[in-house]
């Protein structure tokens, strides 16, 4: 359906005013064929096929930004996961292969390759545990490496053991990058209910249930959203609503029309758009300034989780009324670090990790760039990553923990990350001992709807 005159006036005006992008182009590339019982065969294999299928990839993207006037934010390639590309594999041969992944978006010049990645909700394989182990010399050693391991899901319960294990990394990764105040750790997210077409950093992989390669378009728009809010600031929620929905169906048209414009320059089929609004750092560009445009005085004061749950219910109809090929995690990003207003809201005392988990609840993300002290247990860790994991389960929904234990961090001290991580306060955790609870081990089975048919 071609653009209207006044479709085309909105969509400027949604750029320059409000901070509206296409926050990713994110290439899914399937590394299957390149298994082969040598690592460094396979890294080679590696390297050639994702620069031969993405060597047009960034040129294309550029071209396209210029052609429509949309700016698009990153451009990433999203892989098989390789864990399951083990032939007997041990730690360094995966830590090869990671070496591989950057050695190939570097090639590329893409912002971040994702699928350093395991599927282990249900248990492990040989080539899970050694990739495991790979993960905090790999994302310290390598800039544009992205890993994500799904510890849970509906059907399978939650790994607890691998629960324990990945905090226990998430402290490692932290320590071995100190001097950037636990960097490895913003390239690092762990999921319940992972989806297979992600765009979106750190968590993008490309499924087993995907094509050969496909492209996946991430969009953003809070700034557009928050402005339509303001605009109508004495109608009731249902109304309110309604507006939001219109709002999404513009963006959400025009971030299909620029991913279907690479996918036919590319040759390569086109597969979802992901309606997630995606927060910066920028001033204005916040998820939590378009809930207190609503009406709260600050992101995290009571009816915080009601209006989130509103939003991100419309922003869902409306983009799903403009588009067929929905996908990805499709809801609200609360990451603290990458949004100018939730850091507001911590600094004064309004958002804490327990809110920013019951908001989880009700978004398809999870708790995202929380930055706590450095001497926190992984067994906390644990714990928090379990509670989390817990929505996700029982609510057939994503969720997902990126968080980084800030090596020499205390509460109410400051970690930059720079560019679009953002910077994040120093939330504080609940001290009392959750141990013997994380370390009794084995699987929280599944609950009785995962034997839904």
């Amino acid at each position: 359906m071609p653009f209207s005159p006044q479709e085309i006036l909105e969509t400027i005006t949604m750029v320059e005013q409000y901070h509206f992008d296409v926050r990713t182009v994110t290439l899914g590339i399937s590394l299957l064929d390149c298994a082969h019982p040598d690592s460094k065969t396979a890294a080679e294999a590696i390297v050639r096929k994702i620069t031969t299928v993405g060597k047009d990839l960034v040129a294309t993207v550029r071209k396209t930004e210029k052609t429509y006037g949309i700016p698009i934010v990153n451009t990433r390639v999203a892989v098989t996961p390789i864990a399951l590309l083990d032939r007997g594999y041990n730690s360094e041969d995966f830590y090869r292969l990671g070496l591989a992944l950057d050695e190939a978006a570097r090639i590329l010049g893409v912002d971040f390759i994702g699928g350093f990645s395991a599927l282990v909700e249900k248990g492990y394989t040989h080539g899970d545990r050694a990739l495991i182990q790979s993960i905090p010399q790999t994302l310290a050693e390598t800039s544009k490496v992205c890993s994500s391991i799904n510890l849970a899901s509906t059907k399978a319960g939650i790994n607890m053991d691998a629960v324990l294990e990945m905090a226990e990394n998430i402290k490692k990764a932290a320590e071995l990058t100190k001097d950037a105040g636990g960097l490895a750790c913003a390239k690092l997210v762990v999921f319940a209910n992972a989806p297979e077409d992600n765009p979106f950093m750190a968590g993008a992989f490309h499924g087993v249930s995907e094509p050969e390669a496909s492209i996946k378009i991430g969009i953003s728009g809070p700034g557009v959203v928050r402005a339509t809010v303001e605009r109508f600031p004495d109608v009731d929620l249902g109304r309110l609503a309604e507006e939001i929905k219109r709002v999404a169906f513009k963006i959400t048209r025009v971030g299909e029309l620029v991913g279907r414009k690479v996918s036919a320059a590319l040759d390569i089929p086109f597969g979802i758009v992901d309606l997630s609004l995606a927060p910066t750092p920028a001033p204005g560009d916040s998820v939590a300034n378009i809930l207190e445009a609503m009406g709260l005085e600050r992101c995290g004061t009571h009816g915080t989780v009601a209006a989130l749950a509103m939003l991100n219910d419309a922003v869902k109809k409306g983009g799903a009324m403009a588009s067929s090929s929905i996908g990805g995690l499709s809801g609200a990003f609360i990451p603290v670090s990458e949004d100018a207003g939730m850091i507001e809201a911590v600094e004064v005392g309004a958002l804490s990790i327990s809110k920013l988990e019951a908001m989880t609840a009700v978004c398809s993300v999870g708790l995202d760039m929380i930055a706590v002290p450095g001497d926190t247990p992984a067994e906390t860790l644990a714990g928090l990553i379990a509670d989390e994991l817990a929505i996700g389960v029982i609510n057939k929904k994503t969720t997902a923990v990126r968080v980084i234990p800030v090596p020499g961090g205390k509460v109410g001290d400051r970690v930059s990350f720079g560019g679009l991580l953002g910077e994040a306060p120093i939330m504080p955790v609940n001290t009392f001992d959750s141990s013997a609870f994380v370390r009794r081990g084995g699987r929280i089975p599944a609950p009785l709807q995962a034997l839904n048919n």
